[in-house]
């Protein structure tokens, strides 16, 4: 029992409202880029034990089927409702025109087995070759994309899913402040959710002040680092405040990335660091300051420039 003057830590069971009424999202996510199926369903079912709440997946990681499994096992199981779990996937590059727009979705509510999911983000501005090659490259490796189709048209049939009720928000991915901008100004459902890679190397200042003040939400990926050099977990400043609030460097940016009001994604396959990841805590206003002040600026990912995330192989592993 806790004692008159001790209050439970709520950082970690943060919620975040969505402006188009749809409900909130928890700002603590568990990301599903996992390459191999059997550690992808472990590590589903360890998440939703340990209390994550919010999975996001896409079509582009090919794993959907098997992040599937993982929640239906878990609901089964009575280890949480449907209804508690707020799940996200993604509309690949090579269904950007209008009429691939529905089928691609209605392909991942199948290979997910759910009737809806809260969230389906645009994984990218970029609209590669339509048809079922998600890479599609000419003769020389180079990208095909397409330039029959806007990101204004791709949106409006986005929009035609919320109508249909079993998409509840949509939203976009590795956009600029300039596209979400773009997006936005046409849109009869703005986006509510910009999805990004945002850390302390690549804080995103400009682009969550544009979010909070038209009531978006932010969500961050690779916000570890992605274990890439440089390596955010072994950052001076990281690992100075993780001594001295008595945590690990994973859980210092974790709670770093939801005190700054965005929403964040953290992925393992590892049950003691899923654990770790969510057992997170507020830190200090000053240690605060200290991470805000680091100079260092790394993208990890260029999908920005081509479209086509640098997490992700080309081909099947």
């Amino acid at each position: 029992m806790l004692g008159p003057n001790l209050e439970v830590d709520v950082l970690r069971d943060t919620t975040i409202p969505l402006k188009d009424g749809s409900g909130s999202m928890p700002a603590l996510g568990f990301g599903t880029l996992i390459p191999d199926p059997v550690a992808t369903r472990q590590a589903v079912e360890v998440a939703l034990q340990v209390g994550f709440r919010q999975f996001d997946c896409s079509e582009r990681y090919r794993n959907e089927a098997i992040v599937g499994e993982g929640l239906r096992a878990a609901f089964a199981q009575h280890v949480v409702r449907r209804e508690d779990v707020f799940i996200a996937t993604k509309l690949w590059n090579n269904h950007h025109r209008p009429e691939y727009v529905k089928p691609a979705f209605d392909a991942s509510l199948a290979r997910l087995g759910l009737d809806y999911v809260e969230l389906y983000l645009m994984h990218t501005p970029f609209a590669f070759k339509p048809g079922d090659e998600q890479d599609p490259r000419d003769a020389s490796g180079k990208v095909i994309y397409d330039d029959g189709v806007t990101l204004a048209e791709t949106w409006m049939a986005m929009e035609d899913l919320v109508k249909d009720g079993r998409c509840k928000s949509i939203g976009v991915s590795d956009f600029s402040v300039e596209q979400v901008a773009e997006i936005s100004a046409g849109a009869r459902i703005p986006p509510t959710v910009v999805h990004v890679e945002a850390h302390p190397y690549l804080p995103q200042w400009e682009l969550l002040k544009f979010c909070q003040d038209r009531g978006i939400v932010l969500q961050a990926f690779a916000a570890l680092g992605h274990g890439m050099e440089p390596r955010l977990l072994d950052d001076p400043v990281i690992t100075a405040v993780a001594r001295r609030v008595h945590k690990t460097p994973a859980q210092v940016l974790l709670a770093w990335g939801l005190q700054r009001g965005a929403a964040l994604l953290t992925t393992s396959t590892t049950p003691g660091r899923i654990r770790e990841n969510f057992e997170i805590s507020t830190l200090p206003d000053d240690a605060i300051g200290e991470i805000n002040a680091i100079g260092t600026r790394y993208r990890f990912n260029a999908v920005t420039e081509t479209g086509i995330p640098g997490f992700i192989p080309r081909t099947r592993p």
